[in-house]
Protein backbone atom coordinates (compact mmCIF):
# COMPACT_ATOMS: atom_id res chain seq x y z
CA UNK A 1 0.00 0.00 0.00
CA UNK A 2 1.35 3.75 -0.83
CA UNK A 3 0.66 5.90 1.36
CA UNK A 4 1.51 9.37 1.68
CA UNK A 5 -0.44 10.12 5.09
CA UNK A 6 0.89 9.88 8.26
CA UNK A 7 -1.03 8.58 11.37
CA UNK A 8 -2.55 12.10 12.36
CA UNK A 9 -3.73 12.68 8.96
CA UNK A 10 -4.89 9.27 8.80
CA UNK A 11 -7.00 9.36 12.34
CA UNK A 12 -8.42 12.47 11.11
CA UNK A 13 -9.73 11.10 7.32
CA UNK A 14 -10.85 8.16 9.59
CA UNK A 15 -12.33 10.44 11.67
CA UNK A 16 -14.40 12.41 9.34
CA UNK A 17 -15.83 9.22 7.69
CA UNK A 18 -16.84 7.64 10.82
CA UNK A 19 -18.36 11.07 11.77
CA UNK A 20 -20.34 10.41 8.50
CA UNK A 21 -21.62 7.00 8.98
CA UNK A 22 -22.84 7.73 12.61
CA UNK A 23 -24.41 11.01 11.64
CA UNK A 24 -26.17 9.00 8.76
CA UNK A 25 -27.31 5.92 10.97
CA UNK A 26 -28.35 8.25 14.13
CA UNK A 27 -30.21 10.48 11.28
CA UNK A 28 -32.00 7.21 9.88
CA UNK A 29 -33.50 6.71 13.56
CA UNK A 30 -34.58 9.89 14.45
CA UNK A 31 -36.29 10.95 11.50
CA UNK A 32 -38.68 7.76 12.49
CA UNK A 33 -39.78 9.55 15.25
CA UNK A 34 -41.28 12.05 12.91
CA UNK A 35 -39.48 14.83 14.80
CA UNK A 36 -37.32 15.99 11.47
CA UNK A 37 -39.69 17.88 9.41
CA UNK A 38 -38.75 17.45 5.43
CA UNK A 39 -36.52 15.13 3.48
CA UNK A 40 -33.71 13.20 4.47
CA UNK A 41 -31.50 11.58 1.60
CA UNK A 42 -28.07 10.26 3.59
CA UNK A 43 -24.84 9.55 2.06
CA UNK A 44 -24.08 6.51 4.40
CA UNK A 45 -21.87 3.95 2.28
CA UNK A 46 -20.34 7.08 0.37
CA UNK A 47 -17.94 8.29 2.71
CA UNK A 48 -14.29 7.84 1.20
CA UNK A 49 -15.11 10.21 -1.88
CA UNK A 50 -16.59 12.93 0.31
CA UNK A 51 -13.84 12.48 2.38
CA UNK A 52 -11.28 11.55 0.04
CA UNK A 53 -12.17 14.43 -1.83
CA UNK A 54 -11.98 16.90 0.98
CA UNK A 55 -8.65 16.47 2.12
CA UNK A 56 -7.12 18.09 -0.45
CA UNK A 57 -9.23 21.27 0.02
CA UNK A 58 -9.37 24.10 2.38
CA UNK A 59 -11.72 27.36 3.15
CA UNK A 60 -10.52 28.66 -0.03
CA UNK A 61 -12.03 26.20 -1.78
CA UNK A 62 -15.49 25.82 -3.05
CA UNK A 63 -18.11 22.84 -3.05
CA UNK A 64 -21.14 22.74 -4.56
CA UNK A 65 -23.26 19.25 -3.26
CA UNK A 66 -26.52 17.50 -4.18
CA UNK A 67 -29.61 16.51 -2.18
CA UNK A 68 -27.24 13.81 -0.68
CA UNK A 69 -25.08 16.23 0.74
CA UNK A 70 -24.26 15.84 4.04
CA UNK A 71 -21.39 13.66 4.13
CA UNK A 72 -19.99 16.44 1.75
CA UNK A 73 -20.69 19.27 4.06
CA UNK A 74 -18.91 17.35 7.03
CA UNK A 75 -15.95 16.48 5.30
CA UNK A 76 -15.65 20.29 4.32
CA UNK A 77 -15.87 21.11 7.89
CA UNK A 78 -19.27 22.41 8.36
CA UNK A 79 -19.79 22.42 12.25
CA UNK A 80 -21.67 19.16 12.90
CA UNK A 81 -23.94 20.45 15.64
CA UNK A 82 -25.00 23.69 13.62
CA UNK A 83 -26.10 20.64 10.99
CA UNK A 84 -28.23 18.52 12.85
CA UNK A 85 -30.06 21.60 14.45
CA UNK A 86 -30.42 22.46 11.30
CA UNK A 87 -31.85 19.52 10.16
CA UNK A 88 -34.31 19.87 12.93
CA UNK A 89 -35.37 23.65 11.63
CA UNK A 90 -34.06 25.20 14.77
CA UNK A 91 -32.53 28.81 15.06
CA UNK A 92 -29.28 27.64 15.94
CA UNK A 93 -28.83 25.58 12.54
CA UNK A 94 -26.16 26.97 9.86
CA UNK A 95 -28.87 28.78 7.92
CA UNK A 96 -30.72 29.51 10.81
CA UNK A 97 -33.33 27.08 10.66
CA UNK A 98 -34.37 27.39 6.90
CA UNK A 99 -32.66 25.41 4.75
CA UNK A 100 -33.21 21.72 6.43
CA UNK A 101 -31.30 18.70 4.91
CA UNK A 102 -31.38 19.48 1.26
CA UNK A 103 -29.84 23.29 1.66
CA UNK A 104 -27.57 23.04 3.95
CA UNK A 105 -24.59 25.60 3.78
CA UNK A 106 -21.35 27.34 5.07
CA UNK A 107 -19.75 30.23 3.16
CA UNK A 108 -17.13 30.57 6.07
CA UNK A 109 -16.18 26.57 5.06
CA UNK A 110 -16.27 27.18 1.01
CA UNK A 111 -19.73 24.82 0.86
CA UNK A 112 -21.85 26.29 -1.28
CA UNK A 113 -25.01 24.17 -0.28
CA UNK A 114 -26.68 21.12 -0.74
CA UNK A 115 -29.41 21.47 -3.82
CA UNK A 116 -32.61 19.81 -4.17
CA UNK A 117 -32.09 20.93 -7.73
CA UNK A 118 -30.61 17.99 -9.87
CA UNK A 119 -27.30 18.96 -11.40
CA UNK A 120 -27.40 22.28 -10.31
CA UNK A 121 -23.86 22.70 -9.15
CA UNK A 122 -22.23 22.55 -12.19
CA UNK A 123 -22.51 26.42 -12.84
CA UNK A 124 -22.06 27.75 -9.26
CA UNK A 125 -19.04 25.74 -9.32
CA UNK A 126 -18.19 27.23 -12.71
CA UNK A 127 -18.94 30.76 -11.35
CA UNK A 128 -16.82 29.92 -8.14
CA UNK A 129 -13.91 28.31 -9.99
CA UNK A 130 -13.96 31.59 -12.38
CA UNK A 131 -13.80 33.94 -9.83
CA UNK A 132 -10.79 32.18 -8.00
CA UNK A 133 -8.90 32.20 -11.09
CA UNK A 134 -9.44 36.12 -11.53
CA UNK A 135 -8.55 36.80 -7.75
CA UNK A 136 -5.11 34.48 -8.83
CA UNK A 137 -6.53 33.10 -5.13
CA UNK A 138 -5.43 29.34 -6.08
CA UNK A 139 -8.42 27.99 -5.20
CA UNK A 140 -10.51 25.09 -6.98
CA UNK A 141 -13.85 24.36 -7.34
CA UNK A 142 -15.64 20.90 -6.80
CA UNK A 143 -18.63 20.01 -8.54
CA UNK A 144 -20.81 16.69 -7.04
CA UNK A 145 -23.38 15.50 -8.61
CA UNK A 146 -25.07 11.57 -8.77
CA UNK A 147 -25.64 9.26 -12.06
CA UNK A 148 -28.82 10.51 -12.87
CA UNK A 149 -27.52 14.15 -12.58
CA UNK A 150 -25.16 12.93 -15.31
CA UNK A 151 -27.89 13.33 -18.17
CA UNK A 152 -28.65 17.00 -17.16
CA UNK A 153 -27.83 19.53 -19.82
CA UNK A 154 -26.77 21.53 -17.29
CA UNK A 155 -24.04 19.26 -16.23
CA UNK A 156 -22.69 19.12 -19.67
CA UNK A 157 -22.81 23.00 -20.38
CA UNK A 158 -20.73 23.51 -17.09
CA UNK A 159 -18.20 20.68 -18.18
CA UNK A 160 -18.10 22.46 -21.23
CA UNK A 161 -17.79 26.02 -20.16
CA UNK A 162 -14.92 24.57 -17.46
CA UNK A 163 -12.98 23.32 -20.51
CA UNK A 164 -12.96 26.60 -22.95
CA UNK A 165 -12.40 28.89 -20.24
CA UNK A 166 -9.86 26.35 -18.82
CA UNK A 167 -11.46 26.74 -15.23
CA UNK A 168 -10.05 25.05 -12.14
CA UNK A 169 -12.75 22.57 -10.90
CA UNK A 170 -13.09 18.70 -10.43
CA UNK A 171 -16.38 17.29 -11.72
CA UNK A 172 -16.97 14.23 -9.38
CA UNK A 173 -19.53 11.80 -10.49
CA UNK A 174 -21.09 9.82 -7.45
CA UNK A 175 -22.16 6.97 -9.30
CA UNK A 176 -23.98 4.27 -6.34
CA UNK A 177 -25.94 2.70 -9.07
CA UNK A 178 -29.43 4.13 -8.55
CA UNK A 179 -31.13 7.89 -9.91
CA UNK A 180 -33.92 7.29 -7.26
CA UNK A 181 -35.08 4.01 -7.85
CA UNK A 182 -33.96 3.88 -11.84
CA UNK A 183 -30.35 1.74 -12.05
CA UNK A 184 -27.84 3.36 -14.05
CA UNK A 185 -27.85 0.07 -16.22
CA UNK A 186 -31.63 1.50 -17.74
CA UNK A 187 -30.23 5.71 -17.55
CA UNK A 188 -26.80 6.36 -18.46
CA UNK A 189 -25.78 4.99 -22.52
CA UNK A 190 -22.17 4.98 -21.67
CA UNK A 191 -20.80 2.22 -19.19
CA UNK A 192 -18.66 4.72 -17.83
CA UNK A 193 -19.70 8.41 -17.33
CA UNK A 194 -16.35 9.26 -17.21
CA UNK A 195 -16.01 8.52 -20.19
CA UNK A 196 -17.72 11.39 -21.50
CA UNK A 197 -14.52 13.83 -20.36
CA UNK A 198 -13.57 12.88 -23.47
CA UNK A 199 -16.07 15.07 -25.04
CA UNK A 200 -14.77 17.86 -23.36
CA UNK A 201 -11.26 17.90 -23.96
CA UNK A 202 -10.80 17.27 -20.04
CA UNK A 203 -9.24 13.84 -18.46
CA UNK A 204 -11.45 11.66 -17.19
CA UNK A 205 -10.68 9.11 -14.56
CA UNK A 206 -13.06 5.85 -12.86
CA UNK A 207 -12.31 5.60 -9.21
CA UNK A 208 -13.17 2.96 -6.74
CA UNK A 209 -15.53 4.70 -4.40
CA UNK A 210 -15.40 2.40 -1.81
CA UNK A 211 -11.55 3.05 -1.52
CA UNK A 212 -9.98 6.19 0.69
CA UNK A 213 -6.73 5.61 -0.44
CA UNK A 214 -7.97 5.48 -4.31
CA UNK A 215 -9.82 8.47 -4.18
CA UNK A 216 -7.18 10.66 -2.23
CA UNK A 217 -4.74 9.90 -4.80
CA UNK A 218 -6.97 10.37 -7.72
CA UNK A 219 -8.04 13.67 -6.25
CA UNK A 220 -4.57 14.94 -5.05
CA UNK A 221 -3.57 14.69 -8.85
CA UNK A 222 -7.08 16.62 -10.34
CA UNK A 223 -6.59 19.33 -7.60
CA UNK A 224 -2.72 19.86 -8.18
CA UNK A 225 -3.50 20.02 -12.07
CA UNK A 226 -6.67 22.49 -11.45
CA UNK A 227 -4.34 24.33 -8.85
CA UNK A 228 -1.51 24.22 -11.54
CA UNK A 229 -3.55 25.82 -14.57
CA UNK A 230 -4.61 22.89 -15.93
CA UNK A 231 -8.10 23.48 -16.56
CA UNK A 232 -10.89 20.81 -15.13
CA UNK A 233 -11.35 17.11 -14.45
CA UNK A 234 -13.78 14.43 -14.61
CA UNK A 235 -13.90 11.93 -11.66
CA UNK A 236 -16.03 8.96 -11.61
CA UNK A 237 -16.61 7.36 -8.20
CA UNK A 238 -18.13 3.64 -8.33
CA UNK A 239 -19.38 3.35 -4.96
CA UNK A 240 -23.13 2.64 -3.32
CA UNK A 241 -25.36 3.90 -1.12
CA UNK A 242 -26.75 1.88 2.27
CA UNK A 243 -29.93 3.54 2.94
CA UNK A 244 -32.79 4.40 0.15
CA UNK A 245 -33.17 7.52 -2.02
CA UNK A 246 -34.85 9.06 0.66
CA UNK A 247 -35.77 7.92 4.57
CA UNK A 248 -39.04 6.25 3.53
CA UNK A 249 -37.83 4.60 0.71
CA UNK A 250 -38.85 1.06 0.19
CA UNK A 251 -35.64 -0.23 -1.97
CA UNK A 252 -38.35 -2.82 -3.66
CA UNK A 253 -35.95 -1.71 -6.71
CA UNK A 254 -32.75 -3.55 -5.32
CA UNK A 255 -32.15 -7.36 -5.34
CA UNK A 256 -32.72 -9.11 -1.68
CA UNK A 257 -29.08 -9.10 0.12
CA UNK A 258 -27.66 -6.36 -1.79
CA UNK A 259 -27.09 -3.69 1.06
CA UNK A 260 -25.53 -6.49 3.25
CA UNK A 261 -23.47 -7.80 1.20
CA UNK A 262 -22.10 -4.35 0.41
CA UNK A 263 -21.92 -3.58 4.08
CA UNK A 264 -19.77 -6.80 4.50
CA UNK A 265 -17.56 -6.87 1.82
CA UNK A 266 -17.05 -3.27 0.62
CA UNK A 267 -17.74 -0.48 3.42
CA UNK A 268 -15.02 1.92 3.15
CA UNK A 269 -14.30 2.44 6.61
CA UNK A 270 -13.62 -1.78 7.37
CA UNK A 271 -11.67 -1.38 4.18
CA UNK A 272 -9.93 1.73 5.91
CA UNK A 273 -9.47 -0.19 8.82
CA UNK A 274 -7.68 -3.49 7.88
CA UNK A 275 -5.01 -1.64 5.46
CA UNK A 276 -4.04 1.03 8.44
CA UNK A 277 -3.93 -1.57 10.56
CA UNK A 278 -2.30 -4.40 8.38
CA UNK A 279 0.65 -1.38 7.79
CA UNK A 280 1.05 -0.85 11.38
CA UNK A 281 0.53 3.28 10.59
CA UNK A 282 -2.49 3.24 13.44
CA UNK A 283 -3.66 0.58 15.88
CA UNK A 284 -7.26 -0.80 16.22
CA UNK A 285 -7.39 1.17 20.03
CA UNK A 286 -6.97 4.46 18.50
CA UNK A 287 -9.47 3.64 16.04
CA UNK A 288 -11.88 2.49 18.59
CA UNK A 289 -11.13 5.91 20.63
CA UNK A 290 -12.06 7.88 17.31
CA UNK A 291 -15.78 5.75 17.38
CA UNK A 292 -16.55 6.67 20.95
CA UNK A 293 -15.67 10.17 20.47
CA UNK A 294 -17.65 10.26 17.41
CA UNK A 295 -20.40 8.90 19.13
CA UNK A 296 -20.93 11.02 22.03
CA UNK A 297 -20.28 14.01 19.68
CA UNK A 298 -23.27 13.00 17.99
CA UNK A 299 -25.63 12.53 21.07
CA UNK A 300 -24.67 15.86 21.81
CA UNK A 301 -25.69 17.17 18.78
CA UNK A 302 -28.83 15.44 18.48
CA UNK A 303 -29.92 16.52 22.38
CA UNK A 304 -28.74 20.63 21.33
CA UNK A 305 -30.48 19.84 18.59
CA UNK A 306 -33.97 18.68 20.16
CA UNK A 307 -33.09 21.37 22.91
CA UNK A 308 -32.57 24.45 20.67
CA UNK A 309 -35.48 26.93 19.42
CA UNK A 310 -37.57 27.42 16.12
CA UNK A 311 -36.89 30.49 14.28
CA UNK A 312 -38.99 33.45 15.16
CA UNK A 313 -42.09 34.24 12.87
CA UNK A 314 -40.17 37.57 12.24
CA UNK A 315 -37.27 35.90 10.74
CA UNK A 316 -39.56 34.34 8.01
CA UNK A 317 -38.42 37.27 5.12
CA UNK A 318 -34.85 37.72 6.35
CA UNK A 319 -32.15 36.14 5.01
CA UNK A 320 -34.01 36.82 1.07
CA UNK A 321 -32.73 39.28 -1.50
CA UNK A 322 -35.37 41.98 -1.21
CA UNK A 323 -36.59 43.20 2.09
CA UNK A 324 -40.52 43.85 2.47
CA UNK A 325 -42.35 46.43 3.70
Amino acid sequence: MSVTLNKEQLLAAYRSMRTIREFEERLHVEFATGEIPGFVHLYAGEEASAVGTMSHLNDNDYVATTHRGHGHCIAKGVDVREMMAEIYGRATGSCRGKGGSMHIADLSKGMLGANGIVGAGGPLTCGAALAAKQKKTGGVGVCFFGDGASNQGVIFESMNLASVWRLPVIFVAENNGYAEATSSTWSVAADNIADRANGFGMPGVIVDGFDFFAVHEALGEAVARARNGGGPTLIEMKLSRYFGHFEGDAQTYRAPGEVQKLREEKDCLKRFEERVVRAELASTDDLRKVDAEVKALIDDAVAKAKAAPLPAPDALLTDVYVSYP
